[in-house]
């Protein structure tokens, strides 16, 4: 059986189509495995990241005692630290599975802005967020709009992790790896090494900004659009009840 769904032609065969409530619900596998573990190992590294990385640059108040008791500081930086290599690391991991995945596991790294048509559905999708559109429109893959956003995600996390490897390096002195390998990244502000400590930390800010209008917009199209999101990164499949 063929279904189009917005200007794309997919096949499915019967066990896709379910029936939930004595409504037809079309059952689509979007999401494998190794993206929804990225998604959501991700999702906690940059929680332990956003606060943690605020406790580096807004410390908590001195302990009581001799400073030789305490290792709390040492502690948060360490998590700080792992959650950045894991982060890192699923970023090159996901990029990886845009090659070797199905084609939705492209979808955040080519978007399609020369189009005509991409574009007058990337502005659809952002009335339809702000109110404006009365009906949804439905994808198998991300929504333009959600397209751009996680294009837009994947840049700053590269961004991130740069120029966080960079002030890791200055710590760890000019001999380490990582001021070897991203130490250049303090050349780009002029060898100041707090404007890239200001530009890291706006960073953060920017994908807490991202995060919430992430979770708007994933609980928002799970209760109004009649597609399933948040249980689509749990289990691959996306439903579309009719």
């Amino acid at each position: 059986m063929n279904t189009t769904v917005r200007k794309r032609t997919y096949s499915y065969d019967d066990s896709a189509i379910l029936r939930a409530n004595g409504r037809r619900v079309t059952s689509v596998y979007v999401y494998q495995a190794p993206v929804r573990l990225w998604h959501w190992l991700s999702a906690l590294a940059i929680v332990t990241l956003g606060i943690t990385g605020y406790l580096i640059g807004k410390p908590l108040p001195t302990l009581s005692g001799e400073a030789s008791d305490h290792f709390l500081m040492g502690y948060i930086r360490f998590a700080h630290f792992a959650a950045a290599y894991v982060f890192a690391l699923g970023l090159i991991w996901r990029i990886v599975l845009a090659f070797f995945s199905n084609p939705y596991a492209r979808e955040l790294f080519i978007v399609p802005v020369w189009d005509p048509q991409w574009w007058r559905e990337f502005l659809f999708e952002v009335r339809w967020y702000l109110f404006l559109e009365r009906y949804p429109r439905k994808y198998i893959g991300h929504n333009p709009a959600g397209q751009m956003a996680m294009f837009c995600f994947i840049v700053v996390g590269i961004l991130m992790c740069l120029s966080g490897f960079a002030l890791y390096g200055e710590g760890a002195g000019h001999a380490s790896w990582a001021w070897r390998g991203f130490g250049w990244m303090t050349s780009l502000v002029g060898g100041n090494s707090l404007a890239l400590h200001n530009w890291h930390r706006l960073g953060m800010w920017a994908m807490a900004l991202f995060v919430m209008v992430h979770i708007y917009t994933a609980i928002r199209e799970d209760i109004m659009s009649r597609q399933s999101m948040i249980s689509t990164m749990v289990s691959g499949f996306r439903m579309f009840k009719h």
